[in-house]
Parts: C-alpha cells; structure tokens; sequence
C-alpha cells in the first residue's frame, strides 16, 4: 500500500476527527517551525491526527498589494523543513495545473481552493500525483456539486479524495453555513472536511481607511461553528491557527489563537464522541473516558459549554 493511501486510511478512521490546522500564510521559516512545533505539541497531548497546513502563495487576495507569501520554491522548501523536523503531514494549496507536480512531491495533501472547485485541468493535474485531494466546495456551489468534483479525481485515478464545506454566499459580503450541507456532501462517498475558519470570512466587507477594501471575518463565531460540525458528525476539522492574529499579514480576522487552540479542541472533543462516559469529578468539571483512545492514553478532560456561553476569547500575542 502507498503512502498516501496510507495516510488517507488514518485519516478516515480517526476519532474523534483528524485536524487541518496552521496559519494561512507562510510568513516566515520561524514563524512556520514555531507554528507547527506547538500545534503539534497540542494535539499529540489530545491524541488527535494533525496535518499541517500553510500557503506558499496567496493568489486571490482581495488587493494586488496586499502579502501573498514567499511563492512555490521557497514555500515548499519551508514546509518540507516542517515534515521533516517535526515527523507530521502537510497540506498546502494550488492554483495552477503546473503546480501540481512539484507541489505533490512535498506535500501530502493537495488542497483545491474553493473558487477553483470544478476546474477539470486543476482537478486532473492534482490527481495525477497519487496525492490525497482536499477539494473546497465553492461558495457559489450546490452540495451536490461536489459529487461530480470528487467524481473528477477518482476518475483520473485516484481514489483518495475528500471534500470540504466553506460556506455560501450570502449577499454580497457575507457567508452562511447550511449544516446540511455536512450530510448532503456524503453522497461524493468520501470524507467530509468543515472549514470553520474561511466559513466566516466577510468578503470585501471591509473597508480601508483611504479606500479600498478588505475581508472581514467574525472570528467570535468560530466555535459556534465548529460545534455545529462536530454535533453533526464531520470525520475532520479545518482551521486557521494564528499566535497573533491582530497582526496576521492575511485573514487575521478568521485566524483562531493559539492560546486558546486547546481549550476549543478539548470541548469539540467532547461533542463530539459518541459514546462517553461521564464521571464526576469536581463540582463543575467532568472527565471523559474515549472510548476509541482508551488502549494507553490518559483520560481525556473536558468541559462542554453547549453554546450556552460564548467563548471567552484571548486575542493577546503569544511568542513563548
């Protein structure tokens, strides 16, 4: 069995869900180690299965001007340090047919960007490398657009394919997420991915001071959103993990802080399982047994808040 089929099987019978995580942009080479060291360090304590994602390039960025990243040669040989260093996949974007091939040779998972979602040259080229294929659902797209996109790679051969929910336009500069979605997106037959971070974007939806204008986010929704998709039952979780969001070169306002990157995971830990097993603790904390990671691994503690309270969060820098 290859590697990549490999990898695709882990992912598929990961519980409670695998995770999709990092800053949006390759920023910087320490910026991207540092990153990866600690959302490592996070989710190995939790017991869930991390791929590492970051983009080399940026290409449709509201604004020429705004940072883009480092560009293909230089990104992958940034997250190609990644893997190595830290023993954990990798997944990063394309946008072009020609970047298909030296982008498979580092990464482990080729992601489709949402707008590109039923481009047929893309979805061929990215197959073609043997490569596990994250395909975004446009956010102009019917679920059931996905079945053909999916039915695009399998077709050029490759059967290691997943989809992922983003949200749907809404107006001119608004997403909505439709959780049916999460189950209507089954009948492409593959894993079901929801990005609870691009989901909240605010297209164009802010203005800048001297003109212009930006995407918005309502990062505040976050966890309202990731509750949503792990109560529904999504096999894994996109998102956008930044140590100083307010100064993120791109998306800050739908980056999640890495402070507090734990203490969401905890909780949507504990939605999600199935069946748990409750046993009193302190006056208002529960500990959780997980079934699926009982076999060596501590118990797992965790609060759930049901959305009964929304989350407190900490947007300070953390650079420890």
């Amino acid at each position: 069995m290859d590697s990549s089929t490999m990898l695709f099987n882990q992912l598929k019978t990961s519980e409670p869900f695998f995770l999709l995580a990092g800053p949006n942009v390759i920023e910087s080479e320490e910026h991207i180690m540092y990153m990866a060291k600690r959302i490592k360090s996070i989710t190995s304590k939790l017991g869930l299965k991390l791929v590492f994602k970051s983009s080399f390039d940026k290409a449709n960025r509201t604004s020429s001007k705004s940072f883009r990243g480092p560009g293909m040669f230089e990104g992958l040989k940034i997250l190609e340090k990644v893997k190595v260093a830290y023993d954990i996949p990798i997944v990063t974007d394309v946008h072009e047919t020609g970047q298909c091939e030296p982008v498979g040779r580092v990464a482990d998972i080729i992601q489709i960007p949402a707008f590109l979602c039923r481009q047929t040259d893309l979805l061929v080229a990215a197959a073609k490398t043997g490569k596990i294929i994250n395909i975004k659902k446009g956010q102009f797209c019917a679920p059931s657009v996905m079945v053909n996109s999916a039915e695009k790679i399998r077709l050029a051969g490759n059967e290691n394919v997943m989809v992922c929910e983003r949200g749907t336009m809404f107006g001119y500069n608004d997403l909505i997420v439709d959780p049916r979605n999460l189950e209507w997106m089954r009948e492409a037959n593959c894993p079901i991915v929801a990005d609870v971070t691009h989901s909240l974007q605010q297209p164009a939806g802010r203005k800048l001071e001297g003109g212009g204008v930006a995407s918005g986010g309502l990062r505040e929704l976050i966890p309202c959103i990731a509750r949503t998709a792990v109560a529904v039952g999504v096999d894994g979780l996109f998102m956008e993990v930044h140590n100083d969001p307010l100064n993120a070169p791109v998306d800050g306002p739908t980056q999640w802080p890495l402070r507090q990157l734990e203490e969401l995971l905890e909780e949507l830990m504990a939605i999600a399982v199935d069946n748990f097993i409750f046993h009193r603790n302190q006056k208002e904390n529960l500990w959780v047994v997980w079934p699926s990671l009982s076999f060596g691994c501590p118990l797992k503690y965790a609060r759930v808040s049901k959305g009964k309270q929304r989350f407190d969060i900490d947007l300070s820098p953390v650079y420890d």
